[in-house]
């Protein structure tokens, strides 16, 4: 353990339960209600309402040889591609294996796909994919199918939600083993203020961190405070360089903050041009795949396009899907680009790369377990080795599905006794909170020193703009201190600072794994080292968190993942 905390008010109230689930996307309520249906006293906390997460914003779908002449095996094979060579062999086998069966128990759950005229399940291509395997909800609404199939079947199985919640630490017992987590509730409600949820298995499916970036796909409550949290307990994360760039978000302004609209990939699946101002298609030649290629290599031909051309984005031409398609296949997407004021049956639709999925995140094995005990993590949060360098299209949702079932099968068969948390739990050296406002400060850094294009001297200028950051909200902490607590600088308690806590950690580990990958590898695009190196890169970047508070980056010896428990 650390001995690192944020900075928070004693717990308040507690409830107990078997298992306390973070994050209620596909991985979060799938967790929830296989430990619910074993048996398990479930209780889910959710940092908004139920379907506020990421999962209700997917849009082409979920992946998985579901289709007549496609297997796991070739599945396997284009997601090892994409994943430039960093992938987990063994767990990518074990998603494209458990995929289609785990699909089918997600229908069975209540979720309803699109159907070809013989009702069987369409199917649709993505970027990597070298068949028709993306299984789709409402043309372009997936996502939010799926999520109102879960919490419809939450709420029937009448599991016990906190919504509104931001979870903080991990709470442990004398032995160090995970004993629930310590959470701020929101408004009014059953609880408010801060608690404790004790369990002596805590699963964190908090989705994504897109919000370090100032442009992104991610929802506002995607702020990275799973891996925060499991960084201040002491877990691993790996990979955290690998951040993914959607090629395809509509372009709203160079000024343009925040949550951006997503032009699925699915719109180039059917058959949609890159062209840039001149109506030149630019992908045809770079790959074999052209605008289907991987992402990392659309994202890439899109910047350079952008650089070559001058200009601030390029363009998606579907001019020749006609109105019935727009409106049948791709309602969401049609309407989005219509409410700001672009249509794209008459025009080509203006796109540029914005940060959109993390490919790492808290390490974990084959069965969820992270390197804390109790302590499991799936979804976008988590590292499984699945995703490698450069996550393939839509097998995000899939992952969040196979391993969250996963998960609960571990929870349900080793059944932890519950325990107390150790006396001064909430104990220990509390992180200095920086101001609310830094928020746009640590965006703005990581936005120009860790976006798409990267370089040693981009990101070393983004770890200096971090670093200070990090040393003023110490000195302003210190300083509040020695003044009995009543320094005019004193940064008070409370969800945005905590949220601004969880970015500045996540982006400062973040920058030092991007600083020690000197190569170009999956959406990790080092401009001063341009060329793949798989004798040195091939190899797994480790970081944890020292208790001064110092990132500390290991590489591993070989492109396996070590065991997470030393007894494995």
């Amino acid at each position: 353990m650390t001995g690192i905390r944020l900075t928070a008010p004693a717990p308040g109230w507690a409830i107990d339960a078997d298992v306390v689930v973070v994050g209620s996307g596909v991985a979060g309520l799938t967790a929830a209600l296989r430990c619910a249906a074993a048996g398990l006293d479930t209780v889910v906390v959710t940092k908004a309402r139920l379907d506020d997460g990421s999962t209700r914003w997917a849009q082409g779908g979920i992946a998985a040889a579901l289709g007549e002449g496609d297997t796991p095996e070739q599945h396997l094979d284009d997601t090892l591609v994409a994943g430039a060579g960093l992938c987990d062999e063994e767990a990518v086998r074990t998603l494209v294996t458990e995929g289609p069966d785990a699909v089918r128990r997600l229908i069975d759950t209540g979720a309803h796909f699109d159907t070809t005229d013989g009702g069987d399940i369409a199917l649709t291509r993505e970027g990597g994919h070298h068949r028709r395997r993306i299984a789709h909800a409402g043309g372009d609404a997936t996502g939010a199918e799926i999520s109102r199939a879960l919490v419809a079947a939450v709420r029937e199985a009448a599991l016990h939600t906190i919504e509104n919640a931001l979870v903080l630490d991990l709470l442990t017992d004398a032995e160090g083993r995970t004993a629930g987590v310590s959470l701020h509730v929101m408004g009014e409600g059953q609880h408010d203020g801060v608690g404790a949820v004790r369990a002596p298995s805590v699963v964190l499916a908090t989705g994504g961190m897109g919000q370090i970036f100032s442009a992104t796909t991610n929802p506002s409550v995607s702020t990275g405070d799973g891996v925060a949290l499991a960084l201040r307990a002491g877990a691993e994360v790996s990979d955290l360089e690998f951040v993914q760039f959607h090629p395809t978000v509509l372009f709203l302004g160079a000024d343009s903050e925040g949550q951006q609209p997503l032009v699925s990939e699915a719109v180039r699946g059917e058959g949609a041009h890159l062209v840039d101002a001149d109506g030149v298609r630019f992908m045809t030649g770079q790959h074999e795949l052209a605008e289907l290629a991987p992402r990392d290599i659309v994202a890439k031909g899109i910047t350079r396009r952008m650089h070559e051309k001058g200009a601030e984005h390029m363009y998606l031409d579907a001019r020749h899907f006609g109105a019935a398609m727009w409106e049948q296949r791709f309602p969401t997407i049609l309407a989005a680009c219509r409410s700001h004021g672009i249509d794209p049956v008459t025009e080509p639709v203006p796109v540029a790369p914005a940060a959109h999925y993390a490919s790492g995140g808290v390490r974990t094995d084959l069965r969820g377990r992270t390197t804390v005990p109790g302590l499991y993590a799936c979804g976008e949060v988590a590292c499984t080795g699945v995703h490698g360098a450069n996550r393939l299209a839509s097998n995000s949702l899939l992952e969040g599905l196979v391993f969250a079932e996963r998960i609960a099968a571990d929870i349900a068969e080793t059944r932890p006794p519950r325990t107390e948390p150790a006396a001064g739990a909430d104990a220990g050296e509390p992180v200095a909170l920086p101001a609310p406002e830094a928020r746009t400060a640590i965006q703005r850094a990581m936005t120009r020193g860790a976006g798409v294009l990267r370089s040693a001297d981009s990101l070393a200028a983004a770890a200096a703009e971090l670093e200070a950051l990090h040393r003023e909200a110490a000195a302003d902490a210190e300083e509040a201190g020695g003044s009995g607590g009543s320094g005019a600088k004193a940064v008070v308690p409370g969800v945005d600072a905590w949220e601004v806590a969880n970015l500045l950690l996540v982006s400062r580990v973040l920058v030092a794994a991007a600083r020690d990958r000197e190569e170009t590898r999956g959406c990790h695009w080092r401009e001063d080292r341009p060329d793949r190196d798989d004798v040195h890169g091939r190899r797994h970047l480790v970081v944890r968190i020292a208790p001064d508070r110092t990132p500390v980056v290991h590489r591993t010896e070989t492109a396996a993942f070590p065991p997470v428990r030393p007894s494995d």
